[in-house]
């Protein structure tokens, strides 16, 4: 056969590749779920004992599920855009929020999960009322969860903030002549650590056991009933193109309607979680608000 011929052949094969490729994508897509092609799921503490209560708890309804370990918060997202994860499963609303904006990514909420109070610890003190006028209290220094811990200081009396505050505070809002505490910032897996050096700090619940503290020994903390409380309620994010996915709609059902999944969750969280079932419209609508109130903001 002539060259010219051999490369015609060749390319007459192309569009019939092309078919059994498409093809293959999508039996693929439709067995995510099974041993050999598990939904992979990233948290962020995946040695807490409830995730093997949830995986069984999929298993039970056939669909087999792979808890992928991160150990910051950083982590997940990145991962989840880059297709290294099919869903996460450690964040809230604003927190999302703030990874679209800043990345230019589109990740939006396929379920809720439930709220947890962020709350002031200490090893030195046994009451907000005990620590002392310039003492220093240290909070995690992500976006969201820095503007949440500052409100749970100014609702504890430690600080002011500037215009009432907002899921937008910083440090900088800090009124320094009506506060009592100096405020320094850490990351999140830190502020644990930095307990012997500070006076209190604001510790994610991801870390108060690591840290050999129980929720109940919390000095003060956030009021998730709050109805200003939806951004941070916790959700399952997926990639945009995987928002009507049915199975990982089944996920986020397996996670809220399961009793042993539910009661696993609230032991490990020491009975501080307070589950929701915020419909998936609800949580794209304040994604978007928040998103929107960010844009505004810059």
């Amino acid at each position: 056969m002539s060259l010219t011929k051999k490369i015609l052949a060749a390319a007459a094969t192309l569009p019939l590749i092309a078919v059994l490729a498409g093809c293959a994508g999508s039996a693929a897509d439709a067995e995510k779920g099974t041993e050999d092609n598990p939904v992979k799921i990233g948290v962020v503490g995946a040695s807490d004992p409830y995730w093997e209560v949830y995986k069984k708890a999929a298993a039970d309804e056939g669909i087999a599920v792979d808890i992928v370990d991160f150990t910051e918060y950083p982590q997940p997202n990145p991962a989840l855009t880059e297709g290294e994860i099919d869903l996460n499963q450690f964040q809230h609303i604003v927190y999302l929020a703030q990874y679209n904006e800043a990345s230019g990514e589109d990740l939006v909420p396929v379920g809720a999960t439930a709220i947890y109070p962020l709350a002031l610890y200490s090893t030195k003190y046994d009451s907000v009322k005990d620590i002392k006028e310039g003492d220093t209290v240290a909070i995690p220094n992500d976006e969201s969860n820095l503007s949440r811990a500052l409100l749970v200081l100014q609702s504890a009396g430690l600080v002011e903030l500037k215009d009432g505050g907002s899921i937008f505070s910083t440090v900088d809002d800090v009124d320094t002549d009506k506060s009592t505490v100096k405020v320094t910032t850490l990351e999140a897996s830190l502020t644990p650590t930095s307990l012997p050096d500070v006076a209190a700090a604001i510790i994610n619940n991801d870390f108060v056991a690591d840290a050999g503290l129980t929720f109940e020994d919390a000095i003060a903390q956030d009021d998730p009933s709050d109805p200003n409380a939806l951004p941070y309620v916790n959700i399952f994010a997926a990639r945009a193109e995987d928002k009507d996915n049915e199975t990982y709609a089944k996920l986020v059902k397996i996670y809220q309607d399961t009793k042993t999944v539910t009661d696993a969750v609230q032991e490990n969280s020491g009975g501080t979680a307070v589950f929701v079932k915020t419909p998936v419209e609800d949580l794209q609508s304040s994604l978007e608000k928040v998103q929107s109130d960010i844009k505004a903001k810059g």
